[in-house]
């Protein structure tokens, strides 16, 4: 593994609010606060002494005609023809990709117009025929994307959406919002519309708090919110489904439980989204991104440590403000932490379609890029009907595996667990093992207003009689943090430091 921060002009030197990776090559969108959506290659030639590079391929902006302010979030549809660009002011637009003489190129397919306040976040649905946003007017729409139109408003937050992650099977909308709920969105089809049913999403669950039991037995249980209010110093709460669509991990996270206060992030079961199945170990500063790697991964053999039932492992990535932590379900600590790249707030993560590269955004104006080694991940878990490419990865045609939930267990009486993290040449601050912890939410009710809480039948969440242990073999590295031009908005530059341990 090898990566940094390419310190390349990426927007002017101002914030880089989004990214993500096209699901068939290599090539890299960016959207920036100078209104502009670029396209860049991402390549390596392949020495351990050479970072990877960012070449510039193109800009999607044409003489300022498309957006004319800060573009906050963009996504590649699966299938990898159109880019989907969300802005200030509530714009959305849709390219398409048009080959050229001179090679490709990105025009504009559809406007789409009706939020009247910024887009925050962007969603596709797996067969690229719609589209959901996120707003600041504190709703969602679910858009057609082949006839530009207004598919369905789904409304009831009371302040700023700030997330919204579409589940690969097609069955539910997640969105998250500043008023400190989640709300899950269910399709119930009605009726039919040439010959295919209309979808039609409803609210079945709003996740507000969960309740623990007071440690005297006397008192009542004590009620605390699950999510971070409108303080929270970030505009983006992206949320993610697991390719499989077994599982969904909610960022923002807020536990209040006795009186110490953690961030952290929530995993939420597809057997039952009326409540969290597991809290993830608390983070130093807020969790504002999840996403997962599209590549599925063998077992490695180690699953009797792990919280999860599932015939491959899955690999995804939590960005706080300041942090990069990736974790795979068959690992109870993240496998991998970043820390110390950027002076201002992480805004965004993407994946490459071959698990090659993972990439970061910050407001302070650049961009990380980490490369891994062919099958550093793990060796990729073919799925029936899906391809295998020359570097044994996947490519873009996947499709989702029919899952009937993700089964969370603990059964083993004591947890031991060696976490060997990969040996890192970018930043790996220590881990604090006495601090690594997994709180189990089964005790507790989400106060659900749709729906009561149901029992956790399903998910087997019982940590409370487990000891966790790791042993780490930690390294400190030296980090120099990218130049910040005076004309960036970002904070002064600091000085060189060694970066100190942060405790998960």
């Amino acid at each position: 593994m090898r990566g940094g921060t390419v310190q390349i002009n990426w927007h002017d030197l101002q914030p880089v609010l989004s990214l993500d990776f096209h699901p068939a090559s290599r090539r890299l969108a960016t959207a920036g606060a100078d209104h502009d959506v670029k396209i860049w290659v991402i390549s390596s030639d392949g020495s351990e002494s050479k970072l990877p590079t960012a070449t510039f391929q193109s800009g999607l902006v044409p003489n300022g005609t498309a957006h004319s302010s800060a573009v906050n979030v963009l996504r590649f549809s699966p299938s990898g023809e159109y880019l989907a660009s969300g802005a200030d002011g509530g714009g959305i637009i849709l390219w398409k990709l048009h080959s050229t003489e001179d090679g490709e190129a990105w025009k504009i397919h559809k406007t789409l117009l009706f939020h009247h306040k910024d887009v925050l976040d962007l969603q596709w649905s797996h067969d690229s025929a719609f589209l959901v946003s996120a707003s600041v007017d504190n709703t969602c729409i679910i858009w057609d994307a082949i006839k530009g139109t207004v598919q369905q408003k789904l409304e009831g937050h009371l302040h700023y959406v700030q997330g919204v992650a579409w589940d690969p099977l097609g069955q539910y909308i997640a969105s998250l919002s500043s008023d400190r709920t989640c709300k899950i969105y269910a399709n119930k089809p009605q009726g039919r519309s040439k010959n295919a049913e209309k979808m039609n999403f409803v609210c079945q669950h709003t996740l507000v708090k969960v309740e623990y039991p007071s440690h005297d037995e006397s008192k009542p249980t004590v009620k605390s919110h699950l999510f971070h209010d409108e303080t929270l110093p970030s505009f983006f709460r992206r949320l993610a489904w697991s390719p499989d669509g077994s599982f969904l991990v909610l960022p923002a996270g807020l536990s209040k439980h006795s009186s110490e206060v953690i961030n952290t992030a929530y995993v939420m079961s597809r057997r039952d989204l009326s409540r969290p199945a597991i809290q993830l170990p608390g983070a130093s500063k807020a969790i504002v991104a999840v996403r997962f790697c599209p590549v599925l991964f063998t077992p490695r053999g180690s699953n009797s440590d792990g919280f999860f039932k599932l015939p491959y492992r899955v690999v995804f990535a939590v960005a706080t403000l300041n942090s990069l932590y990736v974790y795979d379900t068959e690992s109870v600590p993240p496998i991998l932490i970043h820390a110390g790249l950027h002076y201002a707030a992480i805004t965004d993560i993407a994946w490459s379609s071959d698990a090659k590269h993972l990439a970061v955004s910050s407001r302070d104006g650049y961009c990380t890029i980490i490369e891994f080694e062919n099958e550093e991940l793990g060796q990729p878990h073919i799925l029936p009907g899906s391809k295998e490419v020359a570097e044994g990865n996947i490519t873009c045609e996947k499709m989702p595996v029919s899952v009937d939930s993700m089964e969370v267990d603990v059964g083993a009486s004591k947890l031991k667990m060696e976490a060997s993290p990969v040996a890192l040449r970018v930043t790996m601050p220590p881990m604090s093992a006495e601090n690594v912890t997994l709180r189990e939410l089964a005790e507790g009710n989400v106060i659900c207003e749709n729906k009561k809480p149901v029992a956790a039948d399903s998910m087997e969440v019982d940590a409370r009689d487990n000891e966790v242990k790791m042993v780490t073999n930690p390294v400190a590295v030296e980090v120099t943090p990218p130049p910040v031009s005076t004309k960036n908005s970002a904070s002064s530059k600091p000085t060189k430091k060694r970066i100190t341990p942060i405790a998960i």
